[in-house]
């Protein structure tokens, strides 16, 4: 089977997006939601057949749900709770225990106030506190609550509205961030039925019976088809059969930015390294529109559109990327390639490749040290890991009214995040401005972390 025969070149885009979120909206996405009702017969088999996920289509939800379950989840996927704007960190589980409450509050009143919704999570978790099922959820400051910790409450409360609200499970009227620094506002928490029923991809955790397994199974109970899954996952197996590595495998190739072949637990040749499974995984990344890196020890699958994935490196033609390749291909070779880099070492590095091939990077002839640091801000955004560097604060006119550092989990999708989003204002330039024009000392080392100072145009003042 090829891979136009796998799955409609016209459902593509609306495959990445669910693979990347789970969810199609018709507020949110009305061309693509469009699309994916139209093909729903193809998606789901498409899904079912290669991935063995099960695709749902809402029509009076408006929504178009995958349900994604993997027994190997990733330790640092999560949802992201949103700061301004944007995605910072994960949400602690204090956040996803309220999610999971709030729905239950929503369930059975789909329009309710914020300010009854406190009081009805704060009585579930008042009964159920003393027995160690619920974490201590006290909104009002008392003789045994201080004020810090019935604040810290409302604002998960609220975190995890916003992430109900960023998934479109409900909607409120007002602004939720004032909920937080003001007790007497109030608003109106509204949800749809439908869209709770499609927001939850596991068997029931109560006929699950989570609470008589060990943590460590809990992902293979949950991840489970049917009960009887479940029970004949809790039992000791043998080794794997071949659909199971199968499906193992390609649901890392298009859930994760990358995959390692030899990560099977099968004793025999891995399934990546089969010729089978080599063609057949090359053929669904082929037909999602993805593009896959192969090399006999790592695939690195990458979304060339940005639209299933804010990864796109190292698809790029642009000199930093190209820059960022060559260091990468040079880290394996150093004495210590988790070490300190210097910034000397990078320099000479890009130097000999200068040397080598005199067109290359001609726009930073003699400003080496910049596409140096520019280089070091594509790994660092990138699904690799970036070198150990120094944090080196900064102390320019340039940084003022920024932060000091990147947060570890950035989802823009400018060529540098950290530049602080100017790039997306519809202009694009083969060179922009990362910064990074001063000269650094000898031995000096690099600072891969926060955002490089730029210069406000005009000539470098003398003395």
């Amino acid at each position: 089977m090829t891979a136009p025969d796998l799955l409609d070149p016209d459902l593509r885009e609306a495959a990445r997006r669910l693979i990347a979120t789970g969810r199609l909206r018709a507020e949110s996405d009305p061309e693509l939601y469009r699309a994916a009702v139209k093909g729903g017969a193809a998606l789901a088999q498409f899904f079912r057949a290669e991935l063995g996920w099960r695709l749902e289509v809402h029509e009076v939800a408006e929504l178009v749900r995958l349900h994604k379950r993997r027994a190997d989840v990733p330790d640092d996927r999560g949802p992201h709770l949103p700061r301004d704007g944007r995605a910072t960190q994960m949400a602690p589980t204090e956040v996803l225990v309220l999610v999971c409450l709030v729905c239950e509050q929503l369930w059975r009143r789909p329009r309710v106030s914020l300010r009854e919704l406190l009081q009805a999570v704060a009585q579930v978790c008042a009964a159920e506190a003393p027995a160690g099922r619920l974490p201590q959820f006290r909104i009002v400051a008392s003789d045994g609550t201080g004020k810090k910790e019935a604040r810290e409450s409302r604002r998960h409360l609220v975190d995890a509205l916003k992430l109900l609200v960023a998934e479109g499970s409900v909607t409120v009227d007002a602004d939720l961030d004032r909920a937080v620094t003001d007790e007497d506002s109030d608003l109106v928490v509204t949800t749809s039925r439908d869209r709770l029923a499609a927001k939850f991809s596991s068997l029931s955790p109560t006929l699950l019976g989570l609470d008589d397994i060990s943590p460590q199974q809990h992902a293979a109970a949950l991840s489970a088809e049917s009960l009887l899954d479940h029970t004949a996952a809790l039992e000791p197996a043998g080794a794997p059969t071949r659909d199971e590595r199968r499906l193992k495998a390609l649901r890392r190739l298009v859930d994760d930015p990358a995959t390692d072949p030899h990560d099977d637990a099968a004793e025999t040749t891995a399934y990546l390294h089969t010729l089978t499974g080599r063609e057949r995984a090359l053929s669904v990344v082929a037909c999602l529109g993805l593009a896959a890196t192969v090399r006999r020890d790592w695939w690195q699958t990458t979304d060339p559109t940005g639209l299933g994935s804010g990864i796109d490196f190292p698809q790029g033609r642009r000199t930093e990327r190209q820059a960022a390749l060559a260091l990468l291909a040079e880290l394996p070779r150093r004495a210590d390639p988790t070490g300190p880099l210097p910034i000397t070492e990078v320099t000479a590095l890009f130097q000999r490749h200068r040397d080598d091939l005199p067109r290359w990077a001609a726009a930073y002839d003699r400003r080496l040290p910049a596409l140096a640091r520019a280089a070091t801000a594509e790994l660092a955004g990138g699904p690799t890991r970036a070198p150990r560097c120094v944090r080196r604060s900064r102390n320019t006119p340039a940084s003022a009214g920024r932060t000091k550092s990147s947060p570890r989990t950035s989802t823009g999708r400018t060529e540098h995040p950290r530049v602080g989003g100017e790039d997306r204002q519809g202009r694009s330039s083969e060179h922009p401005r990362a910064g990074g024009e001063d000269d650094f000392a000898s031995g000096q080392e690099v600072a891969a972390f926060g955002t490089p100072p730029r210069r406000r145009g005009g000539r470098r003042r003398q003395g």
